[in-house]
C-alpha cells in the first residue's frame, strides 16, 4: 500500500471520528457544559490533525511530481 493511499484512509477515519462527535453534540447528548467544552476540543483538535494530513499528502504529490 502505497503512502498516499495509508494517508487518504487515515483522513477518512479522521472524517468519521470528527462526524461521531459533531453528531454527539448536534443531539444535543453532552450533559453540561464542561463535557460541550471537552467535546469541542476534540473537534478541534481532529481538524488540526486533519488539516497536518492534508498538508503531508499534499507535500508527497508535490514530490512526486518533480
Amino acid at each position: 500500500m502505497d503512502a498516499q493511499r495509508v494517508l487518504n484512509h487515515v483522513l477518512t477515519e479522521i472524517d468519521k471520528l470528527r462526524q461521531d462527535q459533531e453528531s454527539f453534540l448536534n443531539a444535543g447528548r453532552a450533559g453540561d457544559f464542561p463535557e460541550y467544552r471537552h467535546i469541542c476540543g476534540i473537534i478541534r483538535g481532529l481538524g488540526h490533525a486533519e488539516q497536518l494530513v492534508s498538508n503531508l499528502v499534499q507535500k508527497l504529490e508535490n514530490y512526486e511530481d518533480e
